[in-house]
């Protein structure tokens, strides 16, 4: 099942640009949804991060698109050190409040 347009989670995606420009394997929105359970499940680095996400792919499928499997764990830390700090701070606290 893909993303619904209207999930509180991809409403709110609009603040992050994604700095990723070619050679895009992984959807943004998989990689943020996964990496977020992965810290609030207790990971603290991203080969735990993509362990996780490993472990828990089944279940990730329901609901990602997933095009290319889980990410590595060198993926994420290359998104996550290009990422903007003040847009994901302004899409983490809309998306939870």
């Amino acid at each position: 099942m893909a993303p619904s347009s209207d999930s509180p989670f991809l409403k709110h995606l609009d603040c992050i640009k994604d700095p990723r420009h070619h050679n895009t394997r992984h959807l943004l929105h998989d990689m943020l949804l996964i990496a977020l359970c992965a810290v609030i499940s207790g990971a603290d680095s991203w080969v735990q991060v993509s362990e996780y996400g490993r472990s828990k792919v089944d279940w990730f499928k329901e609901f990602l698109k997933l095009p290319n499997g889980i990410p590595s764990h060198d993926t994420f830390g290359r998104l996550f050190a290009r990422l903007e700090p003040k847009g994901f701070h302004d899409f983490f606290t809309r998306w939870v409040g």
